[in-house]
Formats: C-alpha cells, structure tokens, sequence
C-alpha cells in the first residue's frame, strides 16, 4: 500500500513527489486546497486518525 499523504483523494507521497517534478509546483496541493473550500474534503472519514 503506497504511503497515502492525502485519504480523500488518495494522493501518495510519491504521487506528490512526481508532481512537483513535473509542474515545478504542486498542482496537487491546490486541488485538495480547493476541494476543502468547498467542502467535499472527508478526511474526517477517511483518514484513519481523523483529520
């Protein structure tokens, strides 16, 4: 199982990493971001320590 950073979406550390190596940024990071604004986020649910 990879090493999940994010539940909600299933992002990997290394999902993360190839991101950052590909966009110079985290294209990842505004997603989840814009996700939590509009409230479709569950990490409550998902994560397995509830955040």
């Amino acid at each position: 199982m990879p090493d999940l950073i994010c539940y909600c979406f299933e992002y990997s550390r290394e999902d993360i990493r190839q991101d950052l190596i590909s966009n110079g940024q985290s294209l990842i990071l505004k997603r989840i971001l814009q996700e939590k604004m509009m409230g479709t986020c569950q990490c409550a649910l998902k994560n397995p320590k509830g955040r």
